[in-house]
């Protein structure tokens, strides 16, 4: 484990370093720069960060031997994280949001009760908040935390907050995280707030993104991605029998979304935390999802060219799709990287990156 000078910049001294850096990040990159997959998740034994690299987008190799790179607790005040997204900004960044829990708080002795509000009140997990992390070249991070309860009035009752994303809005020209949000004993739904430019907090107050037809289903772990047609799709998931898939689109990022019923995921059983990205080497898209209904739990996966029909591709390591030395992913985010990208975060890590 680095220790936390290496991977965060505390002083400002850093800081004027970062930005020194962000001159020759500031052009979008496009398509055909990229070379490589990276992707994010956690493990519920460390309740940490974790980084994947794939130069095929079916072969994941761990960069740090399937180790975290950052540690839960030196980064949430709950001192675990859950449900890591990441994403790439227009200005060359990369943000990561994660839910900011530990659900075995009390049994590793960070708290002295099950939850750190009573479950009675507040209901499963009762987290109140999210950590939102920055970086120009993957490897040096600034965090923050921030709890919705203390930054607005009116959300003491928060009953959770899980499964945050992020997406840049070219309408606002903001980052704008969506996620998943009760308040008391209430069912869980989709929200939206938009994110200040060093991604340090969320400025403007929860917007209600998409609502089920059905008000009595929970909705949560919504992903959106940009179609080829310009219009955006966001899958999610809706705690119906079973708990699966399911898919929204609309013109705009934040508002419109229509609803459609058809199941997408490919599951016999229930799944959740869907993460859409593009294939580098045509023209399809790969919908991965966390099996949690079966034992040990595992990532599912299915492709399409039409976000209409989706064919599936199986499991990890009982299809095309391999992890090569970790186990047990859980809630995980792919992005593509630029060769350089990737060959400059696998040196970090001392893993030898073969394209």
């Amino acid at each position: 484990m680095k220790s936390l000078n290496e991977i965060f910049y505390l002083t400002l001294l850093a800081a004027l370093t970062l930005s020194g850096c962000k001159s020759s990040e500031e052009k979008n990159q496009k398509t055909e720069d990229f070379s490589s997959y990276l992707m994010v998740y956690f493990k519920d034994d460390d309740h940490s960060l974790h980084m994947a690299l794939s130069t095929d987008g079916k072969s994941f190799t761990d960069v740090n031997k399937g180790k975290a790179i950052v540690a839960g607790d030196t980064i949430a005040s709950q001192k675990g994280i859950r449900d890591p997204h990441i994403s790439r900004g227009p200005n060359g960044a990369f943000y990561i949001v994660m839910t900011d829990l530990h659900i075995f708080g009390k049994e590793k002795g960070y708290r002295t009760t099950q939850w750190e509000r009573p479950g009675e009140e507040y209901d499963w997990g009762n987290n109140r908040g999210f950590v939102l992390m920055k970086s120009y070249d993957l490897i040096n991070w600034t965090h923050s935390n921030f709890l919705f309860d203390e930054a607005y009035e009116g959300f003491e009752n928060i009953g959770c907050a899980w499964a945050p994303q992020s997406i840049y809005d070219p309408e606002e020209k903001k980052m704008m995280v969506y996620f998943t949000m009760r308040m008391g004993h209430g069912l869980t739904k989709l929200y939206y707030a938009y994110a200040n430019e060093d991604f340090t907090e969320l400025t403007t107050k929860p917007e209600p993104l998409f609502e089920y037809p059905d008000e009595t289903i929970q909705i949560l772990d919504a992903d959106i991605t940009k179609m080829p047609d310009g219009r955006y799709c966001m899958v999610y998931v809706a705690q119906e029998r079973p708990i699966g898939i399911k898919m929204a689109t609309s013109n705009h990022i934040n508002r419109g979304y229509e609803y459609h019923p058809e199941w997408i995921d490919k599951e016999p059983g229930s799944c959740e935390a869907p993460n859409v990205w593009k294939r580098l080497d045509g023209d399809k898209w790969v919908l991965m999802y966390d099996i949690y209904s079966i034992n040990p739990h595992n990532f599912g996966f299915v492709e399409t060219s039409d976000f209409k029909t989706f064919k599936e591709i199986g499991h990890f390591n009982k299809s095309e799709m391999k992890t090569t030395n970790f186990t047990s992913p859980k809630h995980g985010a792919i992005i593509p990287l630029t060769k350089q990208e990737a060959m400059r975060l696998a040196k970090h890590w001392s893993y030898d990156l073969k394209f």
